[in-house]
């Protein structure tokens, strides 16, 4: 695991040189609207991605992580199946319904049953590298979101280079990441993490929330503010105090949010363990977002070592699918 997320930079710039060789043979046409199917590691990119444009795209988009899909699917939806395995069987059943209904379909996999559809059905595909643990693949996968949505006329092209220059800025700040990383895992370790982001990071907490439960092996929640304010933090009014609260921050911030994280921080002070602050680290969006990623990857590794347990080992999801299949 470790040699995975040191790889991450790298995997950046190779993912981009995919994505442009594979949307050079898309078949496109006017959508008006997006779906994105993914589940656990191949359905993270998505949520990030889509929250990474909610301000630029010119049409909605909606995510699914589930065996069904909206009514709203027709001909003018852009359905887009990311599936690392290519096996997912959530992710199977919403594309043959989408087909179904006449959805433009981009398919995002390294292989398997997806990969043999696409071929099948000549439907626009991004074939990644196979051979790793779906939640490491997030350097492959998450860009390819964003590379359909430009095949589609839905964003510029804006993102490469932003994405080449976070490639580069993260190389450069690797030793201070996996620094700050060892901290945030020593500090937490022993206690319950809470992670509170402002809504548009979301998808920053829910990959932190999903290393935290795939490679450190431990129970966590997140929650987005201002909505949190209205409801959980009347919660910590009888919180246990083995609780660490990892608190997301990024210059983009609204205003109103950051007063509101100044004040959640000083009355969750008064029931949880520590109030730790992750700030994002960067010139752009893009370069912010992975920052963050990074970031989390690392303190979930490192948590992992602290508790002596393996960050590779999913056993119990394996269990779970052979049961499912049986």
């Amino acid at each position: 695991m470790e040699r995975l997320i040191a790889l991450f930079p790298d995997n950046l710039p190779e993912a981009l040189q995919i994505g442009e060789k594979a949307v050079g043979t898309f078949a496109v046409r006017r959508v008006s609207n997006v779906l994105i199917s993914g589940l656990g590691g191949s359905g993270i990119g998505g949520k990030i991605m889509s929250q990474l444009v909610w301000d630029v795209c010119p049409v909605p988009i909606t995510l699914v992580h589930d065996y069904r899909i909206p009514a709203f699917v027709g001909s003018e939806t852009l359905f887009i199946a990311s599936s690392y395995s290519g096996n997912t069987e959530e992710t199977l059943s919403t594309l043959e319904q989408a087909l179904k209904a006449g959805a433009s379909v981009v398919c995002i996999t390294s292989g398997g049953k997806l990969e043999e559809i696409a071929r099948k059905n000549d439907l626009n595909l991004i074939l990644i590298p196979a051979g790793q643990p779906p939640r490491t693949s997030f350097g492959y996968n998450a860009i390819q979101v964003l590379f359909a949505f430009h095949a589609y006329g839905l964003i510029s092209d804006e993102f490469k280079n932003d994405l080449a220059d976070a490639a580069a800025f993260l190389k450069r700040e690797t030793e201070s990441i996996r620094t700050r990383a060892r901290e945030v895992a020593e500090a937490i370790h022993g206690t319950a993490p809470i992670i509170y982001a402002e809504t548009y990071l979301e998808g920053v907490a829910v990959r932190l929330r999903q290393q935290l439960n795939e490679n450190a092996k431990i129970l966590t929640w997140h929650h987005v503010l201002p909505e949190m304010n209205h409801n959980e933090l009347v919660g910590w009014a009888g919180a246990a105090k083995n609780h660490t609260v990892l608190l997301i921050r990024s210059p983009e911030d609204h205003p109103g949010t950051v007063r509101r994280m100044e004040l959640s921080k000083e009355i969750i002070s008064r029931h949880a363990e520590r109030v730790i602050e992750l700030h994002a680290q960067g010139d752009t969006r893009i370069a912010r977002l992975y920052y963050l990623i990074h970031l989390a990857d690392w303190i979930s590794y490192y948590l992992a070592v602290r508790r002596d347990v393996d960050p590779i080992e999913i056993e119990v999801i394996d269990y779970f699918k052979d049961a499912l299949a049986k």
